[in-house]
């Protein structure tokens, strides 16, 4: 995957080049958010990893900047500026993710993985289940061919569940990947999921959200087979 990274900080930049280049990406480094800025113009990446302090345009400002033009290519931030407030301020300008630096490179990997799967997905057109379609180019959900109007945070617990059709999805795994600045909250996964479940599986519908007892959650139609052991609607 073709990579740009953000980071003034060469020593730190070498290695997160040389541990993205083991795992076969392609990676270009600017210094400053101007030159990431242009970069971003100019070539079309999976994935961005912005240090928040830079010099001139600072990374909340570019990733501020690059969600005004519309820019969806997901954003993790890096910094050493790791206090909650912090995490909700990059969150809440459009970035998709948050790693305070000193960070385990191994974490890095894991999530740089994770927000890679969640961006192709947002490149492919339309998932479709049952009579349930979402659009993920327009962030359109239907069922029945009626809209359906969702949060943020709904939209991307739905698309999560849709990706992983028929497996469970823990509420670990769901904080950590989709909201981590929730994730302090044990009931946050819990109030979601009700909310979805109102809107997608309405009176009269087939249920396609499950609750597996003791796990989590899943999306699944009742003609992909057999539910299973602990499965309720």
């Amino acid at each position: 995957m073709h990579i740009l990274l953000v980071e003034d900080d060469e020593a730190m930049a070498q290695v997160i080049i040389w541990g993205l280049e083991a795992e076969r990406h392609v990676i270009d480094w600017q210094q400053d958010g101007l030159s990431g800025l242009k970069a971003v113009r100019d070539n079309d990446y999976a994935l961005i990893i912005l240090d928040v302090m830079l010099p001139g345009m600072d990374g909340l400002q570019l990733c501020e900047r690059l969600r005004r033009q519309r820019c969806v290519t997901p954003v993790l931030m890096l910094t050493a500026r790791g206090t909650t407030e912090d995490r909700i301020e990059g969150l809440n300008i459009g970035a998709d993710d948050y790693l305070p630096k000193p960070f385990d490179f191994n974490e890095l990997i894991a999530r740089v993985r994770a927000l890679l799967r969640r961006g192709m997905v947002n490149r492919t057109s339309i998932i479709k289940i049952a009579d349930l379609e979402i659009d993920t180019i327009a962030r359109r959900v239907k069922r029945g061919g009626a809209d359906i109007p969702l949060s943020r945070r709904e939209y991307d617990l739905l698309v999560a569940l849709a990706l992983q059709e028929g497996r469970v999805l823990t509420r670990e795994v769901i904080q950590d990947r989709i909201w981590v600045d929730a994730s302090s909250y044990s009931n946050t996964v819990d109030v979601k999921i009700v909310m979805l479940r109102k809107k997608i599986d309405t009176p009269g519908t087939t249920p396609l959200i499950h609750t597996v007892r003791g796990l989590g959650y899943m999306l699944r139609s009742t003609d992909s087979g057999e539910e299973p052991a602990g499965a309720d609607s």
